[in-house]
């Protein structure tokens, strides 16, 4: 007797009769609930009335009959039924009734006809009950497929065990119906030419198709084109087949694979290296994916990976890297060599197509990680949005089941690592991946998915970890059963290179040569990387930046050229800041305010601060320099001064970007608002810097503070960039900054965090005398770090950021209330040819006027600065306080600073900010001031005491905290007991 599997029964599906009676009581009879059953029996030359465009009439009929047969003529219902009977050919039509009175005689031979055919409810309900047995593997055939090469797999669906049902009842079925024929519905490809098979012949070839090594998930895409397109993939009969050649080829990457970590193995038995032993068919699964994509059109694949499955395999027979490079790495004695060449042509300006995808991306993932990390989710729902878009990601998931020592049944609460890709309709091929043929299949059908539809696919291949979590980790601590089942275990190249001996495939000398063949080449490269002196870094590692370096590594100019403008062009852009360069654009009426109070100023030759980043912007386009801006709700901007996308008020979704109204051939202009994310959208921002660096992107938090859940990305990858990647990034983070007495929330970027972990050393004054020292200390910095006080010098800063002849990231703090504050303003003298940015602005009143009688020497940045003139100006102090604005935080200028210590002889110094004692840029600026002064004279403090919370929640509170901090900063005499 044949079983049918739980699979199938667990949909448990209504008999046909009760499918029917549903569809008819519940839904109208128009709404199609189903696909139609073609089960005519009868040619079309018996039936000539089934030919031409009448068979599409015919079709509608049989489907309003299948939902109910009173709803067509009595005529069709009996054609209905005898075909479904198995009518032999021009019997199954009966003429229409006469409309008479001998009609009577016609109808009652009808109705005979209809009561000689018993069986055609049951015939009815059988095909129903065949499709929906169809359906059901289709949705749930993964659950029982053999995925799990230790056959001990805990995944739990419904809280029970899966397994075989032992009767066909659950969909109407009897024993006897397994010898049947069925005619096949369109939404299956199990017949290949065949359109009808008999019941037993339907389930075994279900049963091969999603119940062997390979699990598809793949129904809840709500695409029916893509749905046919993967059951014809995995349900074509022999469609999985491989020439010898093929397979000759995979036993060779396997053998690579698996023999570089026994090597390793051999020759560092207690180093680290975080080995792929358990999941060795990953290699030959990357390289198929690479493969099939390059046939597809696809020219540069970019690679991303954690640290473990693997690394250095992937890096040794995937990538290419050198082995004797990679042997070196264990040998601490090597220097390196930090020399970044270019390796392949820049295509960060090639925008991947659906017609020719150029670049493509594969993304190797942990199966805890995959569960556990929301930046999976978050990337995940960047798949589809215009401006984030890959076109299509393969995702490979290494599954091993573990995480350290954490098992599924503690690490997520879905049945599988994988359940997040449901969410953007991606397909998810699981793979059993001691059948590496099952796995090079799937991985070609994941390729192909990515070159027809240009979306996203998980490849899930579930593995085993044949050590700990490192070499060294003993697993059996914690995973005791697995463990002794995975010591039983046979590897995977042994138990392929049996089955290909035994097909005659290879013989066991080919095979024994192959091992011996790369065996040899391991030893080898193993020799001469003992007389390897330099790790060099640029044999193997890509770059885009041809323009940027010499052939020894170095910058080809260490100077940066003015980065002001001509009048002209300042009022150029000006002029189209303050217009809408589409006819018939109808925009709101307060921004028709906004772009009138531009006009003004560019007539009044000054620029507030959305102005100076716009002429910014502007200029550079001009220079063919690609702007990205993005973040959330950057288009209009957060404190609603921005407006560099235009909503028509008539026309729904029609926009204007005046940007890209400057000039005839200027480059583009990508303003985007982004997803409600951090982490995702900066980690896509920096890796699109890194692969531009002819283009200026900008990632702007909505404020300040949202940049802590980007951290990760801020830690890990920009902070450190250069040293610990060996890549420079020119990536801009614009943080709004600023105490504005609106609560502790959303008032401090946290300047002290980014502060703290810059590479100067607070104790060492540089040469000051050094030629370019402004320019070598951006060199030799991690990262830029200002807070502008002026629009003028915002506009320089974004100038120079892609004028400097190499890159750096560069952290702005950015203000809210200096948006629209009247003395925020800058003239374009301040813009013109010549100028450049001020890391520091000096005192240029009537203390600068005479220094000798400056009492206090206050150095401030950003918007502070505003509140100590006011008081200043109050306090009738002007002559007696001098106030210098340190623009540039870091890298420190030392320089400028020291001229103005030197210029008031007798004034204490002062360090004054608007954040508390423990926050802001005291600590960092404090032992730098005082080494600049060769720690002749104490710095001062003043400002707001410490605190756990950036802010107060209290306006009042806020309003005496700043009072407090103004009166220390003016009062003269306030440090004296301190001396």
């Amino acid at each position: 007797m044949f079983h049918l599997r739980t699979c199938a029964a667990k949909l448990r599906p209504l008999t046909a009769s009760q499918t029917v009676k549903t569809f008819s009581q519940n839904r109208p009879a128009a709404a199609r609930t189903f696909q139609q059953i073609r089960c005519y029996s009868a040619p079309v030359a018996a039936e000539p009335f089934l030919s031409g465009t009448s068979s599409n009439y015919v079709e509608e009929m049989y489907c309003a009959w299948l939902e109910n047969p009173k709803s067509v003529h009595k005529s069709w219902d009996i054609f209905f039924r005898n075909t479904n009977a198995g009518a032999p050919p021009g019997t199954a039509y009966q003429s229409p009734l006469p409309l008479s009175r001998g009609s009577l005689a016609a109808v009652a031979h009808a109705q005979s006809l209809v009561e000689a055919q018993p069986n055609v409810d049951k015939l009815v309900e059988d095909h129903l009950a065949v499709q929906s047995l169809i359906r059901a593997y289709q949705v749930r055939g993964h659950h029982i497929a053999k995925l799990d090469p230790l056959g001990i797999s805990c995944v739990n669906f419904d809280d029970a065990p899966v397994t075989v049902s032992s009767n066909v009842g659950f969909y109407g079925l009897d024993e006897s119906d397994l010898d049947k024929v069925f005619h096949l519905p369109t939404t299956t490809f199990i017949g290949g030419q065949e359109s009808a098979l008999p019941l037993r012949e339907i389930i075994r070839r279900l049963e091969m198709a999603y119940c062997q090594h390979i699990g598809v998930e793949f129904m809840f895409i709500n695409d029916l084109e893509q749905c046919q397109w993967i059951r014809q993939k995995f349900e074509t009969p022999g469609i999985m087949q491989f020439t010898n050649e093929e397979k000759r080829t995979l036993l060779a990457r396997l053998v690579r694979s698996t023999r570089f970590e026994e090597f390793l193995q051999r020759k560092w038995s207690s180093e680290k290296r975080f080995g792929l032993e358990g999941c060795e068919v990953l290699i030959p699964a990357l390289k198929t994916i690479i493969d099939k994509s390059s046939e597809n059109g696809v020219d540069y694949v970019i690679m991303g990976m954690p640290h473990r499955y693997g690394r250095l395999n992937v890096l040794a027979n995937v990538i290419r890297k050198e082995l004797e490079q990679i042997f070196c790495q264990f040998d601490s004695k090597l220097e390196a060599a930090d020399e970044v060449t270019h390796l392949h042509r820049d295509t960060s300006s090639i925008a991947p197509t659906y017609t020719r995808p150029l670049v493509m991306s594969i993304l190797l993932h942990g199966d805890a990680a995959f569960a556990g990390q929301g930046i999976v989710y978050e990337t995940f729902h960047l798949s589809d949005l215009p401006s984030y878009t890959t076109h299509g990601t393969v995702h490979v998931v290494v599954n091993n089941q573990i995480g350290f020592t954490t098992d599924p049944r503690m690490a997520r609460s879905s049945p599988y690592p994988t359940d997040v890709a449901r969410v953007v309709n991606a397909p998810i091929f699981h793979v059993n991946s001691d059948d590496p043929e099952a796995v090079m299949y799937v991985c070609k059908v994941a390729a192909e998915w990515r070159s027809t539809f240009h979306k996203d696919v998980v490849v899930d291949l579930v593995c085993y970890r044949r050590n700990g979590h490192n070499e060294m980790d003993e697993p059996m601590f914690t995973q005791p059963l697995m463990y002794k089942q995975i010591r039983k275990q046979k590897p995977v190249l042994q138990k392929y290179a049996e089955l290909l001996v035994s097909q005659g495939v290879v013989n066991q000398p080919e095979y024994e040569e192959e091992i011996s063949k790369y065996d040899k080449i391991c030893e080898e490269a193993f020799a001469r990387s003992k007389d390897e002196k330099i790790l060099h870094i640029k044999h193997w590692l890509d770059s885009p930046w041809p323009g940027f370096f010499t052939l020894d590594g170095q910058p080809r100019s260490m100077s940066c050229p003015s980065t002001g403008l001509t009048e002209d062009i300042l009022t150029h852009i000006g002029n189209v800041a303050s217009s809408v360069p589409v006819e018939n654009f109808t925009i709101h009426g307060g921004l028709s305010r906004i772009l009138k109070t531009r006009g003004e100023m560019v007539k009044n030759r000054t620029v507030d601060w959305a102005l100076a980043e716009y002429m910014a912007f502007g200029s550079l386009l001009k220079e063919g320099i690609h702007i990205r801006l993005s973040g959330q709700d950057v288009e209009r901007g957060t404190f609603s001064h921005r407006h560099h996308v235009l909503h028509d008020q008539n026309v729904d979704k029609r926009t204007c970007i005046p940007m890209n109204h400057l000039w005839p051939n200027q480059a583009p202009y990508t303003v985007c608002n982004s997803s409600l994310s951090e982490y995702g959208v900066l980690g896509f921002e920096l890796g699109f810097a890194m692969a531009s660096p002819n283009a200026l992107v900008l990632w702007e938090a909505q404020f300040g503070d949202f940049h802590n859940t980007a951290q990760c990305i801020i830690d890990q990858f920009i902070c450190p960039g250069q040293a610990k990647w060996v890549r420079q990034n020119g990536i801009v983070l614009l943080l709004p900054h600023g105490m504005e007495g609106m609560g502790p929330e959303h008032s401090s970027a946290r300047p002290e965090r980014f502060l703290q972990m810059c590479n100067d050393d607070p104790d060492v004054l540089p040469d000051l005398k050094e030629a370019n020292f402004d320019i070598n200390q951006l060199y030799d910095c991690n990262w830029v770090v200002v807070n502008c006080s002026t629009p003028g010098n915002f506009f320089h800063v974004l100038r120079r950021q892609i004028l400097l002849p190499f890159r750096k990231p560069l952290i702005i703090f950015t203000p809210k209330s200096l948006l629209r504050h009247p003395e925020a303003r800058s003239s374009f003298d301040e813009m013109l040819p010549g100028t450049h940015f001020q890391r520091v602005i000096p005192e240029d009143g009537p203390a600068a006027q005479n220094p000798e009688n400056v009492k206090r020497l206050l150095f401030c940045t950003g918007k502070v600065y505003y509140d100590l003139t006011r008081e200043r100006k109050a306090r009738d102090m002007v002559g007696q306080v001098a106030i210098t604005r340190i623009e540039q935080l870091s890298p420190f200028p030392f320089d400028l600073l020291l001229k103005e210590v030197q210029k008031y002889p007798n004034a204490e110094l002062a360090w004054c900010q608007e954040e508390h004692k423990n926050q802001g840029y005291y600590d960092y600026v404090k032992p730098r001031l005082r080494t600049t002064i060769s720690r002749a004279k104490p710095v001062w403090y003043a400002g707001r005491d410490p605190a756990a919370a950036p802010a107060t929640g209290n306006k009042k509170t806020h309003l005496t905290e700043l009072q407090r901090l103004l009166d220390t900063a003016f009062d003269l005499d306030v440090f004296k007991n301190f001396s």
